[in-house]
Formats: C-alpha cells, sequence, structure tokens
C-alpha cells in the first residue's frame, strides 16, 4: 500500500525525537501490511506512547495525524 501524509502530520513526524519517530514509523509500516483489516472511513492505531489517525481509500492510506504522549 502506498502511504501519504498530511501535512500536519508530516511536520509532526519530522519534528519528534528518534525513538518517538521509530515507533510512528513502526504504527505506519503495521498498517500498511495488514491487508486483512476492515477499514472504516477513520480509524485509529495505537503504540506504546504514540498514535495515528489515518483513512484507507483503494490502496493508499492516507495518514490524516500523528501524536505522542512524551
Amino acid at each position: 500500500m502506498k502511504v501519504e501524509l498530511i501535512q500536519r502530520a508530516a511536520d509532526v513526524l519530522f519534528d519528534v525525537p528518534a525513538n518517538v519517530h521509530e515507533e510512528i514509523i513502526t504504527l505506519i509500516t503495521a498498517v500498511s501490511q495488514d491487508t486483512q483489516a476492515q477499514h472504516p472511513e477513520l480509524a485509529a492505531v495505537f503504540g506504546e506512547w504514540c498514535w495515528l489517525v489515518y483513512t484507507v481509500q483503494g490502496d493508499v492510506i492516507e495518514v490524516l495525524d500523528v501524536g505522542c504522549a512524551r
């Protein structure tokens, strides 16, 4: 699947510490590799400290928001 980040999400992704950046990338990777999931119009996935909100349109995952509790 192709992954697209809206600008606000991309700004957050590139403005966080390396360990948090890795967790966000891990979440994006997990979502993109989960071909069995039923994707509602809006979905979220949570890690230990981070989360991302996304939507799936065909074979494109659009990341709408990312954040961290650290």
